[in-house]
């Protein structure tokens, strides 16, 4: 039964395809004018708006061809501002040949069910009660008209066309779909240019991120531990000095050079938390984000789907460290009092979702800060970060990584906490 509606919505769809493409050569038309107009100068004021009612189809058709084959094409470039740089833009010169193009190609292509439906279903509501009826002599199809003997013909030859075209409808929204990618996208040297530049891009966030966290602990060390460390020898020291002619006072700086290496314990382990939390290493992301829901004075719901196996560990601290900062956020700028996060892994790509019910306006600032650090974080591992958080909230963060999963978990992945 799924598999009859799947076809009809394929035709459906099929349908909504052709009656999209009767509205390109408008846009195509507005493009091609402007042109014409550039020799006597009125074209340069024209071209970059009807360029960009153009990109704004196109890019509508490239988003419904990803949302209903699965499968996306690589958009052009931002569209140029003024009409010089429109016309060396090669992504612009794409988007006009394909106006031109898809009402013939992609037109074709959805009329191999179409054309069947609408016949046969002429054939089913027309033909037998008015053309047949008239003794013209008119054939429908291979059927004789002209008397009412063809009417039952008529009839069950019109079912069965619009029968058929459901059965071949998924199979041309399929090729429409390749030929709108191979139109629409960008060459495979572009697209390989553009994962280049991103490859260095996310690389040299890495090392920045790399060095700032050596820099941080390198403070940390200093400043903390290693400053109550030296002090605890200093203390020490004094201690052995005092300790025949003084023992009340190396008493004392006995129990302050214990207070200090008792300091310096537990600055180390707050640094090593923030390298690497021990429940993350030990029990996994699952129950490492459970900790941060009891550590939050918020009310914190966790939903944990992950597989059996555990994810890289560069993955579940990336995704640990986000969530810890999208918790912190929501505690300290959002004004909420609930939060719930979902945890799943599905086609090779772990997907948190962090959902608060705060006043919302939360967005990454371009200069630094906590959010636009979640995203260059991601990035390193083609993640990304989504944030809808309209004013007046709520605001949902969905974090996506690339990812398999890979050694057995030594705790359980699934349920609330």
């Amino acid at each position: 039964m799924s598999g009859v509606r799947e076809a009809w919505r394929a035709l459906g769809r099929c349908q909504l395809l052709s009656l999209s493409a009767l509205l390109l050569p408008c846009y195509g038309g507005l493009v091609v004018a402007a042109l014409l107009l550039l020799p006597v100068g009125l074209g340069f004021p024209l071209l970059p708006p009807a360029a960009a009612a153009l990109r704004r189809h196109t890019d509508r058709a490239r988003a419904r061809t990803a949302a209903w084959s699965g499968r996306e094409a690589d958009p052009p470039g931002p569209l140029p501002r003024t009409a010089r740089a429109v016309l060396g833009d090669a992504g612009f010169w794409r988007d006009l040949r394909w106006a031109w193009l898809e009402p013939v190609t992609g037109g074709l292509i959805v009329a191999v069910p179409l054309a069947p439906f609408w016949y046969g279903l002429s054939g089913v509501l027309v033909e037998p009660f008015v053309r047949l009826e008239r003794g013209d002599g008119d054939w429908y199809a291979f059927v004789p008209g002209g008397s009412a003997g063809s009417v039952p013909a008529v009839l069950l030859l019109g079912l069965g066309l619009v029968a058929a075209a459901p059965a071949v409808a998924p199979w041309a929204l399929g090729r429409h779909a390749r030929w709108s990618r191979a139109a629409l996208s960008v060459p495979y040297t572009t697209a390989l240019a553009r994962r280049i530049d991103q490859l260095t891009d996310s690389r040299a966030d890495a090392h920045d991120f790399q060095a700032a966290e050596l820099r941080r602990i390198e403070r940390d060390l200093h400043d903390g531990a290693q400053a109550r460390l030296v002090a605890l020898g200093m203390s020490l020291e004094e201690a052995g000095r005092r300790l025949d002619a003084d023992p009340d006072a190396a008493r004392a700086l006995l129990g302050e050079a214990r207070a200090a290496s008792e300091r310096a314990l537990q600055e180390l382990r707050e640094l090593v938390h923030g390298i690497l939390p021990p429940v993350l290493a030990d029990r996994g992301l699952g129950d490492a984000v459970r900790s941060l829901a009891l550590d939050s004075f918020l009310d914190v719901r966790v939903d944990v789907a992950l597989p059996p196996g555990r994810l890289p560990m560069a993955v579940e601290s990336a995704a640990y460290f986000a969530v810890a900062e999208l918790l912190a956020n929501a505690a300290k700028h959002s004004g909420a009092t609930g939060v719930r996060v979902a945890l799943g892994h599905a086609d090779g790509v772990l997907r948190v979702t962090v959902a608060d019910d705060g006043r919302g306006g939360a967005a990454p600032a371009a200069d630094g800060g906590g959010l636009h650090g979640v995203r260059r974080r991601l990035r390193t591992f083609d993640g990304s970060l989504a944030l809808d958080s309209p004013p007046g909230g709520p605001t949902l963060a969905t974090l996506e990584i690339p990812c398999a999963s890979s050694s057995p978990k030594t705790s359980s992945s699934s349920g609330t906490g």
